[in-house]
Parts: structure tokens; C-alpha cells; sequence
């Protein structure tokens, strides 16, 4: 028998919003460690001459771990709603801290040769089944335990710990950079340690997970079906709306997300020109605040509803990804960089601290898990998965500006979903 997050019980929804953010935030150190620290470990793995060509090698990589995240959106998808939210997180983070272990103790490629590339690769597939499955699951976990009345601001913790994993892998990259490690170290071996702080991490993230209650919607549904229905393709099927609006409003909203986070550290190196500690301090500032601002668009979607914070982000993007991007790239002053970027990380909020429970608030319970995070899993694959790859190949080929345009493109697509759909707070399945 599941146990039950007690009703209208303040202090246990809020040890349920801590626990299962902690282990979002565990889940998206793992993921983020390989972008923040793939600058040092890319002549490791890939020893080709010019830098560029590393980290568009490095960054395919991590493009290809992005292929497994629909696999794991649908297999921890269908165990979220077959067996309870709580199990389908606890196996994800346990995968999570796997695929670290083989990246820590990985041999290089002049160790072991092709091997090494291929290992490389195998742990990324891990882990990205595990991320895959951990966004389905965290958010609508996360939105189940929330009340009614402040479920956007609860469910926005998702994306405080989903940046607050990148902050981690960046404060670590900050202090070995400068206290511990020089630059050839952190060459050599120091890019090891966040993978074994990684695993370490895990086990903290799975005993918080092993004693956090179930939702009160999952043990209501599975006390009351007549028929089990939960965690079915089938089922899914019957909702064709729904998981078309998760994939039109995540496109845009995903690929401006990981173009100002994950791709951003290296934009600020290989195409503004500054320093590897200048590009890792001003990413962390910014995403500090980035992260900070998520519970206060969260509570702003409680009042007003969600439509009209998606409606900014996509007229504001659609208007000025261009400019700050290209701009941007000719900055030559860090705080105008960092100005530039933090306007670009407020316009994303309108998207980021809201669009678990706009998901999470389109489908019944029996394949909530399912539905929020397969069509998300496949977009973020095709799109969020390949814009470091794109940008690095757009750099490459000198056209940068390429990117740029694609990812205003990719917004105004959403803003047309946006503009049409209804304001899943006024029409939520969530009881």
C-alpha cells in the first residue's frame, strides 16, 4: 500500500516539493557536469588539432544521449503511472549516478583508442534514459502535490533545481579552476571529479526519494479504476490535442533554454572571446538570478494564468533573439555580455518556470507521467539536443548568424501554439 501525502498537510507537501526537487537537482548535475566541463575533457576523448572541431565532436555526443531521453520519457513515463511517481524516480536517479561513474573512470583515447569515444557515447545513452524519464515524472510529481491555488509557483521549483544542477557543475568548475587546480590539470584529470561528486550526490538523492509519500491523485486513481488503463500508448493516443500543443509549445522555449544555459559558456569562449573563468563566472551569475526567477513567474502564473507568460516569451523572443544574439557575439566588455544575457534568461522565464504544469495540466492521470514526458522527450531531442551542435557547425562553416535565425524561427512556431491554445489553469485535469 502506497502512502499517502496527507491532505491540506503543509509540512509534508513541502517536504515532498524538497525531496523531489533534490533529486532533479542530482539528476541535472549529472547532465549538465558533461557541457560545463567538456571544454577540458575534449582533447581527451577526440584528439583532433583545432578546438572547434573537439567540441562539435563533444557536443554530438551529447546530442546523441538526447536520442535515448524519448526511451526513458516512456519506459519511467509508463512506470510513473503504473507503479507511482515516487519508484520511477528513484530508478532514474540510481541510472543518473551509473552513467557518472563510467564518465569519471573513462581511460582517454590515448589509452585505449576508438574505445574511448565509444564508452564516452554508451554513458551518455545511460544517463540520457535517465533525464529522459526524470522531467515526465519530477513534473507531475511535483504539480500533483502542489495545491490548486499555487500550483504554478510549486511546480516552477522544477526548473530552480534543473538550473540550480547546472549552477552546481559550474561552482564546482569555479572553485577547482581556481583554488585547487591549474589550467593543465584540469586537462589531465581534474575533469573527473564532478562525475564522482556526482555519483556521490545520488545516494543523498535517493534516500530523500525512497521517503517521500506518493500523490494523492496516483493512490486515488489506482483505488478507484475499474480498468487499468494507466501508462498505455493506446491511452495516450486518445489525447492527440494535448501532445500536440506539448511538442508546439516546448519547441521554441527548449531551444532558447539550452541556447542561453548549456551552448552559452561556449559561445561566450569560442565566439565573444572570453577567458574560460570569465565565460564560467558570468554563466553562474546569471543563472543564479535565471534560477531565482522562476518561483516569481511561477506565483505571477497562479494570478493571471499561464497563457499570457507563454504569449511573452514568444513575442519577445520571436522580436529579439536576433538582435541580443548577434550582438552578443560582438561584445567585448563581460558585464555588457552579462546584461545581454540576463535580459535574454528573462524573456526564457516566461517559458521555463511554467511549462511543466502547463503540460502536466493537459492529461488525466493515467498518463500524465506518459504524456508529459514522451512528446516533450522527442522535441527536446530533436531540437534542445542538437543546438550545440548546430551552433558549432554554424560557427564552423562561418555563418553563425544561421543559428540565430533558426532558434527565432523555432519561437514564433510556438507563439502560433500559444496564441491558440486555452489557459491550462482555467481547464487543468489536475483534481
Amino acid at each position: 500500500m502506497q502512502q499517502l501525502l496527507p491532505k491540506n498537510d503543509t509540512n509534508w507537501r513541502l517536504k515532498a516539493i524538497m525531496g523531489g526537487s533534490a533529486g532533479n537537482l542530482v539528476e541535472w548535475y549529472d547532465w549538465y557536469a558533461y557541457s560545463a566541463f567538456s571544454l577540458y575533457f575534449a582533447n581527451t576523448f577526440f584528439p583532433d588539432s583545432n578546438p572547434t572541431v573537439q567540441l562539435i565532436n563533444t557536443a554530438g555526443i551529447f546530442a546523441v544521449g538526447f536520442l535515448m531521453r524519448p526511451i526513458g520519457g516512456y519506459i519511467f513515463g509508463k512506470l510513473a503511472d503504473t507503479k507511482g511517481r515516487k519508484e520511477a524516480m528513484t530508478l532514474s536517479v540510481l541510472l543518473m549516478s551509473f552513467g557518472s561513474l563510467m564518465i569519471a573512470f573513462l581511460p582517454g583515447y590515448n589509452s585505449i583508442g576508438i574505445a574511448a569515444p565509444i564508452f564516452l557515447l554508451l554513458a551518455r545513452l545511460l544517463q540520457g534514459l535517465s533525464v529522459g524519464g526524470e522531467y515526465g515524472t519530477s513534473a507531475t510529481y511535483l504539480s500533483e502535490v502542489a495545491t490548486k491555488e499555487r500550483r504554478g509557483f510549486y511546480s516552477s521549483f522544477q526548473y530552480v533545481t534543473l538550473i540550480g544542477g547546472q549552477l552546481l557543475a559550474l561552482g564546482l568548475q569555479l572553485i577547482l579552476q581556481n583554488i585547487f587546480l591549474n589550467e593543465q590539470q584540469m586537462h589531465d584529470w581534474g575533469w573527473r571529479i564532478p562525475f564522482v561528486f556526482g555519483a556521490i550526490l545520488s545516494f543523498v538523492a535517493l534516500y530523500l526519494r525512497t521517503h517521500l509519500n506518493e500523490t494523492e491523485a496516483f493512490i486515488a486513481k489506482d483505488v478507484h479504476a475499474k480498468v487499468k488503463k494507466e501508462g498505455s500508448i493506446k491511452e495516450l493516443l486518445k489525447h492527440p490535442k494535448a501532445l500536440l500543443v506539448v511538442v508546439g509549445l516546448t519547441l521554441g522555449g527548449t531551444l532558447a533554454f539550452y541556447t542561453y544555459t548549456t551552448y552559452m559558456q561556449k559561445f561566450l569562449v569560442n565566439t565573444v572571446g572570453l577567458t574560460k573563468y570569465q565565460s564560467t563566472i558570468l554563466t553562474f551569475c546569471s543563472l543564479l538570478i535565471f534560477a531565482l526567477l522562476q518561483p516569481v513567474f511561477g506565483a505571477l502564473s497562479d494570478k493571471v494564468g499561464r497563457r499570457p507568460l507563454l504569449i511573452s516569451f514568444g513575442v519577445l523572443g520571436t522580436i529579439f533573439t536576433y538582435p541580443l544574439l548577434s550582438t552578443l557575439s560582438h561584445t567585448t566588455n563581460m558585464w555588457s555580455a552579462f546584461g545581454l544575457l540576463m535580459a535574454a534568461l528573462i524573456i526564457v522565464s516566461g517559458y521555463t518556470s511554467i511549462n511543466a504544469v502547463v503540460k502536466a495540466e493537459l492529461f488525466p492521470v493515467e498518463v500524465r507521467a506518459l504524456g508529459v514526458g514522451l512528446p516533450y522527450s522527442l522535441t527536446v531531442a530533436i531540437f534542445g539536443g542538437t543546438a550545440e551542435y548546430f551552433a558549432l557547425w554554424a560557427k564552423n562553416v562561418g555563418h553563425e548568424s544561421y543559428y540565430y535565425w533558426y532558434v527565432t524561427i523555432c519561437i514564433f512556431i510556438s507563439l502560433i501554439i500559444y496564441v491558440k491554445m486555452k489557459d491550462t489553469k482555467h481547464t487543468s485535469l489536475i483534481d
